[in-house]
């Protein structure tokens, strides 16, 4: 289990400002489903050109919710001038803290900042545009991403730009760039020796099963209630976990989406990397 503080089950269990602003004066969009984070960053200003008010939507974990919730009480009365300066440690350190492997959490929220304040100035709206070159194709990570994450936050190692990032945290065909990318960076010389790939976890069933059944728990459930839906655990046969999906997703049209790119991703991150997750059959 992550160690979070009391103020990010705070923020999670009683996120503030969540919704929809209808007609905002900014509006970011980052994350994708299929990473499993995605957030909506909105905004509206007062006549003096302070933000007066900011909600969120996000679908993700309980960091990216309460990393969302305190972004929007940190820039509440801020001017635009004073909102872009705000920084991911800034979010975290209002949290007293985010898990290292947490804090991609936390420059997730930046960035939807940046997107609705460049919406607002631009007229320009939509996803994250990528820019430069994709390292990590897995997350869809750019080495401008990387660079700014080592930057600002003093990353030394492929494990740090992971929790920061996501990058390399798919296959790992992408951690050798990262080294370089790290030494350039930072001016020391890349690692003599080549990470080497992680052994497989060997669990045992009852290790599984708890370990699938917390993850569900924490990572997964939170979500799809926020839409009126819910999972099931029924069974686990080896690597094949079976779940049920209740209430608005068990008729929704993306359940399929829903059932791989979300459950099946998060299982994988957070279990091992072989499960697969299939629907009960009625």
């Amino acid at each position: 289990m992550w160690d979070y503080t009391k103020k990010v089950k705070e923020h999670f269990l009683n996120p503030r400002n969540v919704g929809y602003i209808p007609e905002p004066d900014g509006l970011g969009e980052v994350g994708s489903l299929a990473c499993g984070d995605a957030l909506r960053l909105m905004f509206k200003l007062d006549q003096q050109g302070r933000i007066e008010d900011a909600k969120f939507q996000t679908f993700g974990c309980g960091s990216a919710i309460a990393s969302s919730s305190a972004l929007t009480e940190i820039i509440k009365g801020m001017t635009l001038e004073e909102a872009e300066k705000v920084t991911n440690q800034q979010i975290a350190e209002y949290l007293g803290g985010l898990p290292e492997q947490k804090m991609h959490c936390s420059v997730m929220g930046r960035e939807a900042l940046e997107a609705a304040i460049e919406n607002y100035r631009t007229g320009q709206t939509g996803a994250k545009k990528l820019e430069g070159r994709v390292t990590c194709i897995c997350f869809g990570v750019t080495e401008k991403d990387i660079e700014r994450a080592i930057q600002e936050n003093h990353l030394t190692t492929v494990e740090e730009v992971t929790n920061y990032t996501k990058a390399g945290g798919g296959c790992g065909g992408c951690h050798g760039e990262i080294e370089e990318i790290i030494s350039r960076v930072t001016g020391q010389p890349p690692t003599a020796e080549p990470i080497k790939e992680k052994p497989k976890k060997r669990l045992t069933n009852i290790q599984k099963i708890q370990m699938i059944t917390e993850t569900i728990e924490r990572e997964v459930r939170p979500a799809l209630r926020k839409d009126g839906g819910d999972i099931e655990l029924i069974d686990v046969d080896g690597d094949t976990v079976i779940v049920a999906l209740r209430g608005n997703c068990a008729q929704c049209r993306v359940a399929n989406f829903t059932l791989r790119d979300v459950v099946q991703a998060k299982l994988r991150e957070f279990v091992h990397e072989d499960l697969v997750v299939v629907e009960e059959q009625a």
